[in-house]
């Protein structure tokens, strides 16, 4: 639970908001049905119900950004729905809904649903003492907006910073296991949904250690680094590339299996055989390939993936193992360059 609410900022927001409304709210409600005000106690219990109701929605479902605009949305209407109830008192409501509009939902239409609060608000003349009590309303909301707006933006280019920093491999610029094992999830979960086929690569430099201790580490890099940019060109933009550590990578291919995922293979082994070089050569790699089935766990699915490239590396590298089947060299097995590889 806590670990949900540190990687998932706009939920965090929203479990603070419900909470926040829970304790702040609930007092004046029972308040106002003592005092007999029921139209603004029962205006309150429905800002608590619907608020409440969106927190357990983002908690159950995840849905995060739909959640967080119908809330926005909710606390802003509910702001301005005490103001006509109770009077000036129900001015002070609209303030912190002005701020949290723009952790909600997108800078465009929080923009739009501040907007239209403060005019809401200020029609509602009666509500005020004064004209100039109206407009020095006016004037702070629109200023507390405007503040929000500039720290809910810089807060958010921030946290992007940060995220890419934890998801992007800094060498070679593709995701990073971490990313990689939250896509894997998401495609599981998507395949559940849709039946969609999936089908994950899991490749090895064969000898990579010889050209990092032969030519040093930083022809290695450059090794990895084209390796990357060839895979790349030769992929398409729906599936994504990750490094899983030192000289593997995975490849996550959507809509992809049988006759078709044997020949993106064999076009993938051709790529490295042929494109990749460093000093001694050119390089070759073994690759594990398996298709998702059906209800299977992301981590069931990364096994089965990972002991078929085991299976290609122990019976010669150089090679395509799928997961269930007998492995087969895709070609004819012969030494390339100077042997270096792995």
């Amino acid at each position: 639970m806590l670990n949900r609410l540190k990687t998932d900022f706009r939920l965090s927001i929203i479990t603070l908001l419900g909470t926040s409304a829970f304790l702040g709210i609930t007092p004046f409600a029972a308040i106002r049905f003592w005092q007999g005000n029921v139209l603004a106690g029962l205006i309150d219990t429905s800002i608590l119900v619907f608020i409440c109701a969106g927190m357990a929605y983002a908690w159950i479902t995840g849905d995060t950004r739909r959640s967080g605009v119908v809330l926005a949305v909710i606390a802003c209407a509910g702001a301005v729905a005490v103001a006509a109830a109770v009077g000036e008192v129900g001015l002070f409501w609209l303030f912190p809904c002005l701020v949290t509009t723009f952790f909600l939902a997108n800078p465009r239409l929080a923009t739009l649903l501040n907007a239209t609060s403060i005019v809401a608000m200020v029609a509602q003349s009666d509500v005020f003492q004064s004209d100039i009590q109206m407009w020095t309303f006016a004037a702070t909301a629109v200023v507390v907006s405007a503040a929000a707006f500039a720290f809910a933006q810089r807060t958010n280019d921030q946290r992007e910073r940060l995220e890419q920093l934890a998801t992007i491999d800094p060498l070679t610029g593709v995701q990073n296991r971490r990313a990689m094992n939250e896509e894997l999830g998401e495609a599981a979960a998507h395949a559940e949904r849709t039946g969609m086929s999936y089908a994950l690569v899991m490749m090895d430099i064969d000898h990579f250690k010889k050209i990092n201790d032969t030519y040093g580490h930083s022809v290695g890099d450059s090794v990895l680094v084209d390796l990357v940019t060839r895979m790349q060109q030769s992929t398409r933009k729906s599936d994504q590339l990750f490094r899983y550590g030192g000289e593997e990578f995975v490849l996550l291919l959507p809509g992809v299996d049988g006759a078709g995922l044997s020949a993106v293979m064999n076009n993938l082994q051709h790529i490295v055989r042929k494109k990749v070089k460093h000093p001694g050569g050119t390089i070759s790699a073994s690759f594990g390939v398996a298709i998702l089935r059906r209800s299977e766990h992301a981590g069931s699915w990364l096994d089965r993936a990972d002991s078929a490239l085991y299976e290609a590396k122990k019976t010669g590298r150089d090679r395509v193992v799928f997961s269930d089947k007998k492995p087969k060299p895709t070609t004819q097995e012969h030494a390339l360059g100077t042997g270096f590889g792995d």
